[in-house]
């Protein structure tokens, strides 16, 4: 079946966004600017000195704005439900006998829902996580290595949702995990073979390691999101928009002001997170504040494209145009260093490259299988059960009145990352 020209807008957007939010967050990391005045030496005037854009914390601060914004489209979404509830209850009212009483109510629960900020707490240590480890690797190892969340999602809803994991969603996550340590290898040989600074190679480890880590929390985040909001019925923006409330309101005020207070000697301002030192160089630099305003902007856009694909798209769908985003952050990392400017994006390593490419291909053709868009079962050992296209452990009985899934480790991004959720619309006549 042939795509309408809204499907493919939507797809184009998902795409993207998706892309801009991974280049933009590693374009922040690669700016070097003056931030904070420090006092000199000996009572000597303040300074200001151009070091690296690393404050993974603040960063978390502009995704959740980014989310939060997704309230105003929760706002314009209601509103044009209560004008169609509105023309529909006259229509109602004209159609029916003037004798009999009518009765019609429009249910929407109220926006600020508590329970959200549970999922948020694991939203806020995932991502933060993630962009730690993305100090210590490139934007194309660093989108590959977040296809790892299925191999998390999956566990998880095993032990935890006592999901029955078929054989396609195994070998998905086989394939995966094949793929995660290809990648994981071809970074860390390629960072020794430069030998730009002792002990580099195990700064790249560390990376991937945080990044696996960030992947397994927000593995717990989706499984949280399922047990105390899936039969609440909460609308996708809205638990989004709430997130990203919660969360700006707990780094602001009680995260951040913390770190800010805990030493450490490495950091320019001896600051764990200086946030008042990320403001500095974000008002220095016309540069660096616009790829934070491409981040949050990509945030919000990318959460609406997200959800709407996945409510007028398959599974499919999703899968290639997860594939894509990885493929376009490459190409695109790979044309800005070689034809803009070599501070920015990545070269491509001639000896270990190939070693990225075939973990990439694993991880494509494990994601796909994971989500049982191919059938194994002509194979002796196979079951003779096919797979469900587009059905994964965390996405079994997570749908809503509208088709709207919920759960999936496909549907499931970053920054970026709430779970689609039922989408009911609560409305009686």
């Amino acid at each position: 079946m042939a795509l309408s020209l809204y499907q493919i807008f939507l797809a184009c957007g998902m795409l993207i966004t998706g892309s801009i939010n991974t280049i933009s967050k590693k374009a922040q990391n690669d700016c070097k600017v003056a931030g904070r005045p420090l006092p000199g030496v000996n009572g000597t005037n303040s300074t200001a000195e151009p070091h690296n854009f690393d404050h993974p914390w603040f960063q978390t601060v502009i995704m959740f704005i980014g989310e939060f914004l997704c309230i105003f489209g929760l706002l314009i979404y209601r509103r044009n439900e209560r004008e169609a509830f509105r023309q529909q209850l006259q229509q109602t009212q004209i159609q029916a006998d003037s004798s009999v009483p009518q009765t019609s109510t429009l249910k929407q629960p109220r926006i600020f829902q508590w329970i959200i900020a549970v999922p948020t707490v694991c939203d806020l240590f995932g991502t933060t996580l993630a962009g730690i480890g993305l100090l210590y690797v490139t934007a194309s190892v660093w989108q590959m290595l977040r296809g790892s969340i299925i191999i998390f999602t999956g566990l998880l809803s095993k032990f935890f949702l006592k999901r029955k994991l078929r054989y396609y969603h195994w070998g998905g996550m086989i394939l995966t995990m094949f793929g995660l340590v290809l990648v994981g290898i071809s970074s860390i040989f390629d960072e020794e073979r430069k030998g730009t600074s002792a002990g580099s190679g195990g700064q790249i480890i560390l990376g991937i390691v945080l990044i696996l880590a960030g992947q397994l929390v927000n593995g717990v985040q989706m499984i949280i999101e399922e047990l105390f909001l899936k039969h609440r019925g909460f609308p996708p923006l809205q638990v989004v928009g709430m997130e990203g409330t919660f969360g700006f309101l707990i780094l602001s005020f009680i995260v951040l002001p913390i770190l800010y207070f805990i030493p450490d000697e490495a950091a320019y301002s001896g600051r764990y997170e200086d946030s008042i030192d990320a403001l500095y160089q974000i008002k220095n630099s016309p540069k660096l504040l616009m790829f934070c305003l491409f981040y949050l902007t990509s945030i919000a856009f990318y959460n609406y494209f997200g959800l709407a694909v996945t409510k007028s798209l398959t599974a499919v769908h999703r899968t290639l145009i997860d594939a894509c985003r990885t493929i376009v952050v490459w190409v695109v990392d790979l044309f800005i260093f070689y034809l803009i400017d070599e501070s920015f994006g990545e070269s491509f390593d001639i000896t270990y490259g190939i070693l990225q490419i075939d973990g990439f291909l694993f991880l494509i053709v494990g994601t796909a299988l994971y989500n049982g868009l191919f059938d194994c079962s002509f194979l002796p050992c196979i079951p003779s059960e096919p797979p469900t296209s587009g059905t994964s452990p965390s996405q079994e009985d997570v749908h809503g009145q509208d088709g709207a899934q919920g759960g999936s480790g496909d549907a499931y991004d970053e920054n970026e990352r709430t779970p689609l959720l039922k989408d009911n619309k609560n409305v009686s006549i």
